[in-house]
């Protein structure tokens, strides 16, 4: 072996990976770009012994099969490239087989084990987030690899059906190790981070929402009255979930998708069934957004039976509102208008009981309703092959929702990815002078957001301009501004 991953199937008998140089060809990449970007990711996640170069990339293609951690290198590449799971398999490569208990998403569900892997990963993350590679166990999981694990988010804990609290959360009578004060803080420090991330974009406040979820899980290792640990229990599942939104919004999706999936055991841990149905909702969120609708629907479908008789109705809404974006992604005209008029249904019961609800689900307000509505009718515009019909339905909705998001000065990058959804509803209606007009005003607002997010789609749809209007002269004038104002730079996390 010369440092650079490859394996020993070296002799003449190869048959070249068709399925590799698929994804490959399909990429653009050159072979010397593709071996840049293995080895600056090697780098990245502490393999310097790996230098791989265009000869050992043509080898690859010829059929050789490398070793570990390249195909998890690679499979996080064209991931990343395609905006979809890319598994290794898919490349035609073979992974080495790991423990369930310390890689991927199928983890124990019981508190102690809960603890160590929020702090093992929190640790790691601050210490080599970069791109989001921690090391070659991380990998995103779809289908069933990644649906079944979290269907058991709702088998009761031996011993204990509503939650599990572990042995060393438990302290014998005397003075509580946190005072209620001191609680209070640690949950007003989590709503502090959800608003400078919802008004700034995921990509300025990341590191110090994982630091502080490292601090919660230092706190969950001592000693505490059951009530204290049920609070740090909930604050690690918020900051989980926070971390793995961040992650998501700036790109880094292996690291979100194991934040989403900690969040959870946290949940459960807490005794949270809202909570976690919010986190299922995130991670059904990052399934579309990676081309997995099967996947997303299963999620949320989990999310809504776990949270049937405990969620608030703003929280049930803004379920129906994911099932809607998912069915619509799959192509489900039907199904998907059920689901947004039950979400619009659902919503107007949304505090008339008075019942107070938490801080995570405030988001979803009138303006957020509308605009996942819209979006779910913009996206079976796409899947229907461009309609019109369905653009002409996202439109009025689309409409309310920036004009909403235009008077919220906390929630920017909402307002934002809302006029970048208008702008294409205007793309689809083949009417680009007004496109481009909302396009520019989501730049100027991009500039001031920190998300990834945000850049690729504002990017996809001046792309997407330029290409059916390009002899359009403001979509011309757009295409360079947003060159300008706009370079593809990494982001920082």
């Amino acid at each position: 072996m010369d440092g650079s991953g490859a394996g020993t199937n070296t002799g003449t008998g190869k048959r070249p990976n068709e399925m590799l140089g698929s994804w490959f060809v399909r990429s653009g990449w050159s072979k010397g770009e593709l071996a840049r970007q293995v080895n600056r990711r090697a780098r990245e996640m502490g393999a310097h012994h790996i230098s791989t170069d265009t000869s050992r990339v043509r080898r690859w293609l010829d059929g050789e099969q490398p070793r570990e951690p390249i195909p998890r290198i690679l499979s996080e590449l064209f991931s990343e490239r395609f905006g979809t799971v890319v598994a290794v398999e898919s490349l035609g490569l073979r992974t080495a087989h790991q423990t369930p208990s310390s890689s991927g998403v199928d983890l124990p569900w019981a508190g102690p084990q809960t603890i160590s892997l929020l702090s093992e990963f929190s640790r790691s993350d601050l210490m080599l987030a970069r791109r989001g590679f921690l090391g070659s166990s991380l990998a995103l999981a779809a289908g069933p690899s990644l649906v079944e694990p979290m269907q058991r988010w709702l088998v009761p804990t031996p011993g204990d059906p509503g939650k599990a609290v572990p042995p060393q959360a438990s302290a014998a009578p005397g003075i509580p190790r946190l005072s209620g004060p001191e609680l209070d803080l640690l949950e007003s420090t989590t709503v502090m981070f959800r608003q400078w991330d919802a008004q700034c974009g995921g990509g300025l406040r990341r590191k110090a929402v994982v630091g502080q979820l490292h601090e919660v899980t230092d706190l969950l290792q001592e000693p505490h009255p059951d009530t204290t640990a049920t609070r740090l229990f909930t604050c690690a599942a918020e900051l989980a979930e926070l971390a793995g939104w961040m992650s998501y919004d700036v790109g880094l999706q292996p690291t979100a998708q194991k934040y989403f999936v900690l969040a959870l055991h946290a949940a459960k841990e807490a005794g949270d069934k809202p909570l976690g149905s919010y986190i299922l909702s995130s991670m059904s969120r990052q399934m579309i957004h990676l081309g997995r609708p099967d996947d997303a629907l299963e999620l949320i479908h989990l999310a809504q039976y776990g949270s049937r008789d405990c969620a608030t109705a703003r929280t049930q809404a803004m379920l129906y509102a994911m099932e809607a974006r998912a069915y619509a992604n799959m192509g489900q005209p039907s199904k998907c208008k059920r689901a947004v008029r039950m979400a619009e249904d659902t919503f107007g019961d949304a505090g008339l009981d008075g019942e107070r609800e938490p801080d995570w689900i405030r988001f979803f307000t009138e303006a957020e309703l509308n605009g996942e509505n819209a979006h779910s009718y913009r996206d079976l515009a796409y899947v229907a092959g461009r309609s019109p019909m369905y653009a002409s339905l996202a439109e009025p909705l689309m409409d309310r929702a920036v004009r909403l998001f235009r008077e919220d000065p906390v929630h920017q990058r909402s307002y934002a990815l809302n006029l970048i959804g208008m702008a294409t509803v205007h793309l689809l209606k083949k009417e680009p002078e007004q496109a481009t007009q909302l396009a520019s005003e989501a730049l100027t607002v991009a500039r001031r957001v920190r998300s990834e997010r945000v850049n690729n789609r504002l990017r996809k749809t001046v792309d997407t301009a330029a290409r059916d209007f390009g002899d359009v002269a403001q979509v011309v004038q757009l295409t360079d501004q947003l060159t300008a104002q706009l370079p593809e730079t990494a982001q920082a996390v």
